[in-house]
């Protein structure tokens, strides 16, 4: 009776030793999983802050280039204006006698048309002389302004620099040159004023 009792203790007793076994190996287990489980939590949470920081910075990055595009047009609108003001201004201070000069050459011609009379007495030469000398003056004063009379008979058509209001047939000229001035054209530096009248050869 006494060696079944021990056997039956000793049978027990295996059979608590496997079971707290076995519940240690599952709890060992389930402590690994759980680890496990929560090493892939963490890892998953940095890919996705990495993946959200990542897909953050390319925004910026983007709203920076944008930002750096509309600097960069701003910039260049505002040198162009500066270059137009500049222009205009230049063009302005290079021109502003130009008016005045529009008015004077009416003056010009009227002189021209007086001094191509012969004068009939000593007192009319003498008035011609003063006439010229002031004419003289005048040109002085114009061409220190940069004006400058166009050149015509002889030279070839230019419809920039001449107004044609004549075809003729002449001897001596190529077709297309100039064989007569009407009237003087002028030339306020580059810009031309008042385009000269002439009669070109057909």
């Amino acid at each position: 009776m006494y060696e079944e009792v021990n056997t039956l203790d000793k049978n027990q007793t295996e059979e608590f030793e496997t079971q707290s076994k076995s519940a240690e190996n599952q709890t060992e287990n389930d402590f690994e999983n759980e680890t496990e489980n929560e090493d892939f939590v963490e890892e998953a949470s940095e890919i996705i802050e990495d993946s959200s920081q990542s897909s953050r910075e390319e925004e910026l990055e983007a709203q920076l280039a944008e930002a750096n595009q509309r600097t960069l047009r701003v910039q260049a609108d505002y040198d162009n204006f500066r270059r137009r003001s500049r222009e205009e201004k230049e063009s302005a201070a290079k021109y502003k006698s130009q008016s005045i000069i529009e008015g004077l050459l009416p003056v010009l011609d009227n002189f021209e048309r007086a001094l191509m009379v012969e004068p009939g007495t000593e007192e009319v030469k003498s008035l011609m002389q003063g006439m010229d000398m002031v004419y003289r003056q005048l040109q002085d004063v114009l061409k220190n302004e940069g004006v400058e009379v166009i050149p015509t008979v002889g030279e070839e058509f230019n419809p920039h620099l001449h107004q044609a209001v004549m075809q003729v047939e002449e001897e001596g000229y190529e077709s297309n040159q100039i064989v007569e001035e009407l009237q003087k054209g002028y030339q306020l530096k580059e810009r031309v004023i008042r385009p000269a009248m002439v009669k070109v050869n057909a």
